[in-house]
């Protein structure tokens, strides 16, 4: 436009200046709107913690994922969303005498860190104060388990249809966790431990490309426990610290009948059926089944012990919204701690 005016004669210098002037700060202006549209590579986003195709993360966070697990189908009976607290903005875990500063994680020497083609990566951690043997059903870290000093961690590959328990032995007097420990504890050959004991169980490849996992707690609980999720396009409905709808990890506050004693010390919270018996707690005879097996309509809610300890958790027999879905070849942390533990 300026290039035409001047055709039509002469402009006095000061004017010239003046449109040059008005040029160079009009590609200014345009530069600095294309690099503020233009985030160079590498450069982080707005919302790191949404990144679930990247490795687990390391550091804390005590904020609860917006999302959650959607209704998908799974080979255990349908999900009911009900037990699950609302959520809330940046949840607090609150103390608990149990809790202790969380110890630095270590990896050890020769662990894989990544799973071929065709495998899954599985990361076990001890976050709690205390040593931990560590059991992975169907691999070499069973029926022996392996041995996890607080901050240590194990990794193992297994296959893309692998399925099976996870779960940590404390007070072991043989140096394995083949037993005899003090919490669960089996034969050397076992599926589970030996109640009270905290489960993660695992379907892989399950339906349609989908994983599903739980953390149960149907056999009551001997180590807090929570899962994280990898390498999948699933948001993970738990934050790396084992926050979930607005709820944080935290030790169980176990009622003295329900607590299983060794020693005259506390190793674990017993379910209701085998802390009190009798059909109603064990969902016998008129409570058996899913409609009749319900704990609101029992003396005392007792599944409430486990919930408000870790929502995210199966805490009886039917709790099936409990059931976790993950998409594609998913990547597993499990970690042994609460909330303030790894903060």
């Amino acid at each position: 436009m300026a290039r035409g005016r001047r055709r039509h004669g002469a402009r006095p210098p000061r004017r010239r200046w003046w449109y040059v002037g008005a040029a160079a700060l009009a590609t200014a202006a345009t530069v600095i709107v294309t690099y503020g549209m233009w985030t160079p590579a590498g450069t982080p986003t707005a919302h790191p913690d949404r990144r679930t195709a990247a490795a687990l993360p390391t550091g804390p966070s005590d904020t609860a994922p917006a999302s959650s697990p959607s209704s998908s189908p799974s080979p255990s009976p349908s999900p009911s969303r009900s037990a699950s607290p609302s959520a809330s903005a940046r949840p607090k875990p609150p103390a608990t005498a149990k809790t202790q500063a969380a110890p630095a994680t270590t990896v050890g020497a020769g662990q894989p860190t990544t799973a071929p083609a065709g495998k899954r990566l599985i990361t076990v951690v001890n976050r709690t104060p205390q040593t931990v043997w560590a059991v992975v059903t169907n691999t070499s870290v069973y029926p022996a388990g392996r041995r996890l000093a607080p901050g240590q961690s194990l990794s193992v590959t297994v296959a893309n249809n692998w399925g099976g328990r996870i779960w940590g032995r404390t007070g072991c007097t043989e140096g394995t966790a083949a037993g005899p420990c003090a919490s669960g504890d089996c034969t050397s050959v076992c599926s589970g431990g030996n109640p009270p004991t905290t489960l993660g169980e695992f379907t892989f490849d399950a339906y349609a490309g989908m994983d599903f996992y739980d953390v149960s707690m149907v056999d009551g609980s001997n180590l807090p426990m929570y899962i994280n999720v990898s390498h999948t396009t699933t948001s993970d409905p738990v934050s790396s610290s084992g926050c979930y709808r607005g709820t944080c990890t935290t030790d169980v506050d176990c009622p003295k009948a329900m607590q299983a004693l060794s020693g005259g010390e506390e190793i674990g919270c017993k379910p209701p059926c085998a802390a009190f018996g009798g059909d109603t707690y064990c969902c016998r005879g008129a409570w058996a089944g899913r409609e009749n097996c319900v704990p609101a309509k029992w003396p005392v809610d007792y599944t409430q012990v486990f919930k408000r300890a870790e929502p995210y958790a199966y805490s009886y027999a039917f709790d099936d919204g409990a059931t976790m879905p993950c998409k594609g070849a998913c990547y597993y942390r499990v970690t042994f701690g609460t909330t303030a533990g790894s903060t």
